[in-house]
């Protein structure tokens, strides 16, 4: 198994925490795993991207050109990645911030109100969170258990709330998938 990720938005929406939260996981559940990110100079509203391959034996290259599994949390990393994206692959985007159809028919789109949901909850700024239970409910590509623990192994008191706020808006994410 194999399964090759690009997670893509702007600066300020979290995609390099989200693919270092999917990293983190599949390290703990004893994969192999690489995690690329790219973004551009501006550290907020700039371009921010990152690729991430988990596989179950030694990965050749980090570098993804037709991605398995494509995230979009904006209309911009949604129409430059959606091209690449192989056929029959899986497209989450959020769909607060992209309304309308997918051009494409032939992969499975899986839309999340993921800024809604993150906002619904005062916390808007975690849309990633939310993306990251509909990744994990969806794909079961890895434990949910595994990405609860991170969150409790790396309980700095200082961001004990804010670890807790990003526990339940996974578990939203993932009741998003689980109840649709």
């Amino acid at each position: 198994m194999e399964k090759k990720i690009i997670i893509a938005g702007s600066g300020g929406q979290g995609i390099l925490f989200l693919g270092r939260m999917l990293m983190s996981a599949a390290m703990l559940e004893g994969r192999d795993v690489t995690w690329f990110p790219s973004y551009g100079a501006e550290m907020r509203g700039g371009t921010a991207n990152c690729t991430v391959i988990i596989a179950d034996e030694m990965i050749g290259s980090p570098v993804v050109i037709t991605p398995d599994i494509l995230i979009a949390m904006n209309r911009a990393s949604l129409e430059r990645f959606l091209p690449s994206l192989r056929k029959k692959g899986l497209l989450f985007y959020d769909s607060s911030l992209i309304p309308g159809k997918i051009s494409r028919k032939d992969l499975v789109a899986i839309p999340v109100p993921a800024t809604k949901i993150a906002g619904d909850m005062d916390n808007q700024k975690s849309a990633n969170m939310v993306m990251l239970g509909a990744f994990i409910a969806k794909t079961a590509l890895l434990n949910s258990k595994t990405i609860f623990s991170i969150f409790e192994d790396n309980a700095d008191p200082k961001k004990a709330e804010a670890f807790s706020a990003n526990r339940e808006l996974v578990r939203k994410g993932m009741d998003c998938i689980e109840n649709t």
